[in-house]
This record gives structure tokens, C-alpha cells and sequence, in this order.
């Protein structure tokens, strides 16, 4: 996070980064990109033909059969999300808490964002009832939603809905006339895949046997929804790293979705959402999902779940709550039941726990109400990069250990956090 300052607060600049995965770039991705360095023409809009038809192919392998037509990339996710909903129109529905970029990508545009609490069991999703009941009153009081935004692996909860959830909410969806656009960034980094590597067809990742009862499965909407549905995919998530910036969007292939997609272009054009021409080879070639990329991904995942489970189990044992991590690099805890020992830190909402929990653990922990939740609600996400160490060494390190919670580096970054929540209780 990039403000230390009070007045920092409200600019969108000062938002919090994605979780990033702590862990050096693939020396393979390195090399392809190096290859492409002599291109120094961007991508035409929407993409050049070969990180297209990748694209293509890693949908296909999620069971989601895709012509590279329908595609287009971007330089990352929020410049394809703006030229996304630019182009569609209406008001915006979002579940609370939701990523912190997805509301001032909805307000740039002048629209409305409509937050709808999520289930108890999960994030990433709105409840299905709320949902209804929430665009009946929008609608009667003049407001026009029209498109749902949801994820199928959360930031910042690190869940993930249940197949039974999510067919419900796409129901609900479907009910209430909503065009659903899915973020799947995070689908990839699951931390136990039910379905082999990366949620694909084949082997297994690290951590447990193929058939054990935990194995976490995902789903998309457009698997429900497909003429209604566009699949919005940040590389950042699992592939590339983040300063290597490049996202693809899958629209529907249907005459409206062409339509969307051509209008999609036009605001890519306007704007110079184009992606550098080196970045996009990179981008195809991990979008192939070659074994060097898979393996990275997957035991990267392992390993943020592993980090992830151990600081969640110091949360709860210090009397915090929060939902089991199943993705991603972070996990949502909730404080409020530390709220007395927090009161006598002087933090009385999620502004202050933000700025005193960083200061103490030497780490980002933005409050929740960067991810739209309520400010009184004294909740933090909580990434679990910094805790595999301070040096790139000491992350590889973690990466490749048979046990990363039994380094000595690791052990402390989890004591720290111990140490802190410990403060609080009595």
C-alpha cells in the first residue's frame, strides 16, 4: 500500500495492490519475454492472433469451448473491466466485500454501484435473495442495473462458492435480467484443486491425494450462463507477474456478444488499452500452460495455502474470526471480536486497524473498507507473500522446502503475527 498519510484515504492511487505471489519470475517466462524484445509495436486492439487462440485453448481446457473470436486481451484486468462495462451501460451490482479496483472502475464511468452482502458460507458472490430484493428497489427508485459482477475465487476472502451458490446466484442473475461478467484472476491459484493442475484435466497438485474429500471445485458462470456470461482472467493471478501486464476476456458467442466485443475494441482503441507486443508472447506462452508454468502455479498455490492455513489457525486461536482460505495469496480476518483490546490501541474501525496493524507486522493489511465492506467492521485482508521471508532467496527457499512452516524465516513471520494478535486478547 502506497499512502502513510490521513488525507491518503480517498484517491483511488493510494488503493491497495493485489496480493503478489513474493516469488521470482519463472526463468522460463523470463527467457520467452527476452526473446520478444526486439517487437516494439504494441498488440493490435484486443490482441494479436496467437495470445488469442491461447486463450482459447486454456478456456477449452476448463470446459469451456471458445473461439479465439471471442476473445480479447488488454493490459491487465482493470483496463479491460473498464472497457467492458464502457461499453455495456447500466448500473453495476457487486457483492460486499469485493476487490478494492472493482467500485472506482464502475464510478469512473459515472454508473452506480450497487453492493449486495455475500452468504455466510463464502465470498465472491452476492446471496441470491439479497440480490433480487436489492435490484426490485434500485429499480424502483429510477436506478438501472444491468450487469452482476462476481468472482469464482475471492479477493479479498480467499473463498470459494459453492457449485450449489454460485447456480443460485447465476439463477438470481438470470431472474433479475443481469448480464454477468466473472472474474476468474484468482480461479487458478485454488489451494487444493479438485481437478488436477491449475483446475485442468490431469494430475494433481501438491498437498493431498487426488480423491480427498476437501478438494475445492470451481465452476464458472458462463458453464451456467454461456450466452450471458463474460470471463474476465488477469494473468497476474497465477501466470505472469504483475508488472508484466496483460488480461483476456471471454465474451459469449452469440450475436450480442460480438457486439459487445466490437464495442469492447472501440473503447480499447480510444483509450490505448493495447498490450505490448513482448508481454503478449509471454502472456500466450503461459496461457499454454507449458509443465515449467503449471508446476510454478500449482506449487506456488500449495504454498500460499499452506502459509495461509497457518495464519489463519493463529487468528482463530487468538479469538479473530475468518472464513478458511481455499485461493489465492491473503485471507480476510475479521477482529471485531478483539475489539476491546483494540479500543485500548486507540483503533476503533477498519481506517485505524488498517494503519496499526501494518505498523506492527511491517506488512500492507488494508482495512475493509477498501473492499467496500462496512468501516465500523474491523476487518483486514492479510497476504501471505510477506510471510515467506524478505529476501528472494529466502522466498525460493519456502517454495521448494517438503515443509515452508518448518523454515526459521517462516516460523517467525507467523510468531510476529502471534506475538501482535496476542496484544489484544484479555
Amino acid at each position: 500500500m502506497q499512502r502513510t498519510t490521513a488525507e491518503g484515504r480517498g484517491p483511488v492511487r493510494y488503493g491497495p495492490p493485489a496480493p503478489q505471489p513474493g516469488l521470482p519470475v519463472l526463468p522460463e517466462l523470463t527467457a520467452v519475454l527476452a526473446a520478444a524484445a526486439w517487437r516494439s509495436a504494441p498488440e493490435p486492439p484486443g490482441g494479436g492472433a496467437p495470445v488469442r487462440a491461447a486463450a482459447a485453448r486454456h478456456w477449452g481446457r476448463r470446459g469451456l469451448p471458445t473461439d479465439p473470436d471471442h476473445v480479447a486481451a488488454g493490459p491487465g484486468a482493470p483496463a479491460l473491466l473498464l472497457a467492458l462495462l464502457g461499453a455495456y451501460g447500466g448500473d453495476v451490482m457487486l457483492p460486499r466485500p469485493c476487490p478494492a479496483w472493482w467500485t472506482p472502475q464502475v464510478r469512473l464511468l459515472g454508473r452506480r454501484a450497487y453492493h449486495v452482502p455475500t452468504p455466510a458460507e463464502c465470498g465472491g458472490v452476492p446471496d441470491p435473495y439479497a440480490l433480487l430484493e436489492t435490484v426490485r428497489r434500485v429499480r424502483a427508485e429510477g436506478g438501472d442495473p444491468r450487469v452482476l459482477l462476481l468472482s469464482v475465487a475471492d479477493d479479498p476472502t480467499a473463498t470459494v462458492p459453492p457449485p450449489e451458490l454460485l447456480r443460485e446466484a447465476c439463477e438470481a442473475a438470470e431472474s433479475a435480467g443481469l448480464f454477468v461478467v466473472s472474474d476468474e484472476t484468482w480461479r487458478d491459484t485454488v489451494h487444493r484443486p479438485a481437478r488436477g493442475l491449475l483446475g485442468g484435466p490431469g494430475g494433481g497438485a501438491p498437498g493431498g491425494s487426488q480423491g480427498s474429500r476437501d478438494r475445492i471445485v470451481v465452476l464458472s458462470p458462463a458453464e451456467m450462463l454461456p450466452d450471458d456470461t463474460a470471463v474476465l482472467l488477469d494473468l497476474s493471478g497465477a501466470l505472469l507477474p504483475a508488472g508484466w501486464p496483460a488480461a483476456v476476456v471471454r465474451f459469449p458467442g452469440t450475436p450480442h456478444g460480438t457486439w459487445l466485443r466490437a464495442r469492447t475494441l472501440d473503447v480499447l482503441t480510444a483509450t490505448g488499452g493495447f498490450v505490448a507486443g513482448p508481454v503478449a508472447g509471454a502472456a500466450a506462452h503461459a496461457l499454454d500452460e507449458p509443465a515449467a508454468v503449471t508446476g510454478r502455479a500449482a506449487s506456488a498455490a500449495a504454498l500460499h495455502g499452506a502459509v495461509a492455513g497457518a495464519a489463519h489457525r493463529e487468528l482463530l486461536a487468538a479469538g479473530a474470526l475468518a472464513r478458511p482460505p481455499q485461493a489465492g495469496r491473503h485471507l480476510y480476518a475479521d477482529l471485531t471480536p478483539l475489539r476491546a483490546g483494540l479500543a485500548r490501541q486507540g483503533v476503533g474501525d477498519a481506517m485505524e486497524l488498517e494503519d496499526w496493524l501494518a505498523g506492527r507486522l511491517g506488512a500492507p493489511t488494508p482495512g475493509g473498507q477498501r473492499f467496500a465492506d462496512e468501516p465500523v467492521a474491523l476487518r483486514v485482508r492479510l497476504s501471505t507473500g510477506p510471510l515467506l521471508g524478505t529476501t528472494p532467496e529466502e522466498r525460493l527457499a519456502a517454495l521448494t522446502a517438503t515443509d515452508p512452516l518448518a523454515l526459521p524465516h517462516v516460523r517467525d513471520s507467523l510468531a510476529r503475527l502471534r506475538s501482535v494478535l496476542a496484544g489484544l486478547s484479555g
